[in-house]
């Protein structure tokens, strides 16, 4: 039996046009469920659906959403096209920047749980920085003794919160799994002595498990003070403006990158206790979360290399890094 609502005109037979228009307006405008307006207008449940959808597809029904998200979502899917990512990410840009590595990391470790729950993870590598350190912060806690969470560089020797060292165990700790860390540091004093460190039995162990992983989730860093690379990391004979000249616009796993997301001739990126980057292309999920205007440069580079699947990252620094890449691709890399 139909409900007692008066319609704003008879229910007889109605011309193609008139009663597309009507079905259209009952189900959106006035929330009616399509038996209600089958009922209405003297018709049948699946002409209905068929109306409403034939009226999405022609465009005489078109639906905007008001939200903040709406551009997050299309900015979303031009990366993932644009760069064959497997998934972009995208929140809103805050107004206080400081908050940008909290919502990242948030982000982050929602992604991180969604894969978890969703496949045969094992091992989880992880980098360091500050959006790494409110992933962790954010994850919830989990009982996963199969999984081993490493760190894939050295650390820094400075005792921050936000070493890999203190990433890696504390994720493991709300993982309930196991850990293990690459422990050295970031940078060997030379290309030879870097050499002979992961020669050694306990680093070439932990080189291979880093290779296995079915996760990596690395920040990007870019070349300005207010990287913590470059305030806490570099080498005392190595500067920023050598760097720079160099052709660097910023890191990943401590190895100096340039706009178009090459490594740099340098002898610093010889001496990263880390996988080499192409290593990284071998690993099925390798998830970059970083944001902040500073960094548009960098994560323009990341996007050109090819070398992670997943990017987490602001909307503002997102659009810029975007259009920075377009431009250089079209400009073949100049």
């Amino acid at each position: 039996m139909s409900q007692n609502r008066s319609v704003p005109f008879a229910p007889v037979a109605l011309p193609d046009e008139q009663m597309q228009v009507r079905v259209v307006w009952l189900y959106y405008m006035e929330g009616r469920t399509q038996g209600e307006i089958a009922e209405a207008l003297s018709t049948n449940r699946l002409r209905v659906n068929k109306i409403i959808a034939e009226a999405r597809r022609s465009g005489l029904v078109t639906i905007t959403l008001n939200s903040r998200l709406t551009s997050c979502i299309a900015l979303e899917q031009q990366l993932a096209t644009e760069f064959s990512l497997n998934r972009a990410i995208i929140v809103p840009t805050p107004q206080d920047e400081e908050l940008i590595p909290v919502l990242l990391g948030q982000a982050a470790a929602d992604y991180l749980v969604q894969l978890l729950n969703g496949g045969n993870i094992r091992g989880v590598g992880v980098g360091w920085g500050a959006t790494l350190r409110e992933m962790v912060r954010h994850m919830p806690s989990l009982r996963r003794p199969e999984i081993c969470v490493n760190s894939v560089m050295g650390g820094l020797t400075h005792g921050i919160e936000i070493n890999t060292f203190d990433i890696a165990s504390d994720l493991a700790r709300q993982l309930n799994a196991e850990c293990s860390y690459l422990a050295a540091p970031i940078y060997a004093g030379s290309p030879e002595s870097r050499t002979a460190i992961v020669r050694q039995d306990v680093f070439e162990t932990a080189f291979r498990q880093i290779e296995a992983n079915d996760v990596i989730v690395l920040s990007i860093g870019d070349m300005t003070e207010r990287s913590l690379l470059m305030r806490y990391g570099l080498p005392n004979n190595v500067n920023i403006e050598e760097l720079v000249a160099a052709g660097a616009c910023g890191d990943v796993l401590g190895q100096f990158v340039d706009k178009i997301g090459r490594p740099i001739e340098h002898a610093i990126n010889r001496c990263a206790i880390a996988p080499e980057l192409e290593a990284l292309r071998a690993i099925p999920n390798v998830v970059f979360a970083s944001g902040g205007l500073n960094k548009a440069q960098a994560i323009a580079a990341v996007l050109l290399s090819g070398l992670g699947n997943v990017l987490i990252c602001d909307e503002d620094t997102a659009r810029q890094a975007r259009q920075l890449a377009l431009d250089l691709r079209a400009g073949g890399g100049s």
